[in-house]
């Protein structure tokens, strides 16, 4: 029988794409309408954007504890979190887990060396890209990584806060990000990290200047696989 997984949301679109990536996939490796069973939990984004507001990650962590041990009781055997910026928290939270994690930067890093880039930009919120999530990973993959700049880091952020997270998709965001990603494709990148999990709904290959690798359906179709394969073990407690 497939795992069952569990899923740690933070903001809706992000979480629902995954969800439904692990249901349609699912349909296509198992036969019609089949897919793993899936339970997933979600504190208020406002929770969790009010900790980062204060930078205490250690909040968020227990934020991302709390539901780690609903989705147990429920009866989850491994967890994913369709949600980049909170991964900042990772450290804190695998070691006290009730139950092993895909992380979504790994999942992400193991997917360009198999397609073979090399130089990759990444796009997210501000509080992702300044962090360690993406260029602590990569490097370890041997992978280099280009951040946006200042001005562009805090645009991209206002968009996905302001816009993406509701539901909202405009042409003139649609325009500024392949702005960012042309410009990332000049200083010698082969591909850009969609490292939001809002953006695929936004950016995609047939509009990007570069190849996208997208983390939100990347992150699902790993949890899919390691549900359909048991036989392989837990996953890593990654962080």
């Amino acid at each position: 029988m497939p795992q069952h997984i569990g899923i740690v949301a933070c903001s809706a679109e992000g979480a629902a794409l995954c969800y439904r990536t692990v249901c349609l996939e699912g349909a296509r490796r198992l036969g019609p309408h089949a897919h793993p069973e899936l339970s997933m939990h979600s504190h208020s984004l406002a929770d969790y954007v009010a900790c980062i507001d204060r930078d205490d990650w250690q909040a968020v962590g227990e934020l991302m504890l709390s539901s780690a041990h609903k989705l147990a009781r429920a009866g989850a055997e491994f967890l994913i979190c369709p949600d980049n910026t909170i991964h900042r928290a990772m450290d804190y939270v695998a070691p006290r887990s009730p139950l092993p994690w895909l992380h979504i930067a790994e999942v992400v890093a193991e997917e360009a060396v198999t397609r073979g880039f090399a130089r990759l930009g990444l796009t997210g919120t501000q509080w992702l890209v300044d962090g360690e999530v993406y260029p602590r990973t990569f490097a370890a993959h041997g992978l280099q990584l280009v951040r946006p700049g200042a001005d562009e880091r805090a645009e991209i952020s206002r968009i996905i806060m302001e816009d993406l997270v509701y539901g909202v998709f405009e042409p003139d965001a649609v325009a500024y990000f392949q702005h960012v990603i042309g410009r990332m494709r000049e200083q010698g990148c082969d591909a850009v990290v969609l490292g939001c999990t809002e953006i695929p709904l936004l950016m995609h290959d047939g509009n990007s200047p570069l190849p996208t690798l997208d983390s939100t359906r990347l992150l699902a179709q790993a949890a899919l696989r390691r549900a359909l394969l048991p036989d392989q073990g837990p996953p890593a407690r990654l962080g």
